[in-house]
């Protein structure tokens, strides 16, 4: 627990793509140290991921009761970006916000706050169910990909698996 502890706090840094993890510099002064306890940060991210997923489950069942797109639209994205946001109680802001726009996780951390915000224009602005749907598959796509890069090796597994079941 506490190795997680560190990792999560930035004392143990992890190489995205191999998996090795390396002692952080001691000196390097953290500038997003809470005052919360771990219990507390751990309290907080639960609640705000079960939130999060709550937002995402009305959405879908606004959707089923015939409460429009919208309505799914602005609930599914409510829940992502809370869910999102849970990961801040464990790492600190500053700490996810650089792990976030890493080399590594740049391009699928772009696409989904543009998904995002593409998703909310097509639902409120645009009326356009079609394409909010679309948008809300590519932004769950997206999040999957960003989600994985935290996994050492899953999307070598995920593109090679794909890579088989096209060839």
């Amino acid at each position: 627990m506490d190795k997680l502890r560190r990792a999560l706090s930035g004392n143990e840094q992890c190489d995205e793509e191999s998996g090795i993890i390396t002692q952080a510099d001691v000196d390097f002064v953290v500038m997003d140290q809470t005052t919360l306890s771990w219990s507390t940060r751990i309290k907080g991210f639960a609640i705000c991921f079960i939130v999060g997923i709550l937002c995402s489950f009305l959405g879908s069942f606004a959707l089923f009761l015939n409460k429009g797109l919208a309505v799914f639209a602005v609930f599914y994205t409510l829940g992502n970006i809370i869910s999102l946001a849970s990961t801040c109680f464990l790492m600190g802001p500053f700490n996810q916000i650089k792990k976030m726009f890493a080399p590594t996780r740049l391009i699928a951390t772009i696409v989904v706050f543009v998904t995002i915000a593409l998703t909310l224009v097509a639902a409120l602005h645009l009326h356009n169910p079609g394409l909010a749907l679309l948008f809300i598959i590519i932004q769950s796509l997206a999040m999957t990909w960003y989600s994985l890069s935290y996994i050492p090796y899953a999307r070598d597994a995920v593109k090679k698996t794909v890579e088989s079941c096209i060839t």
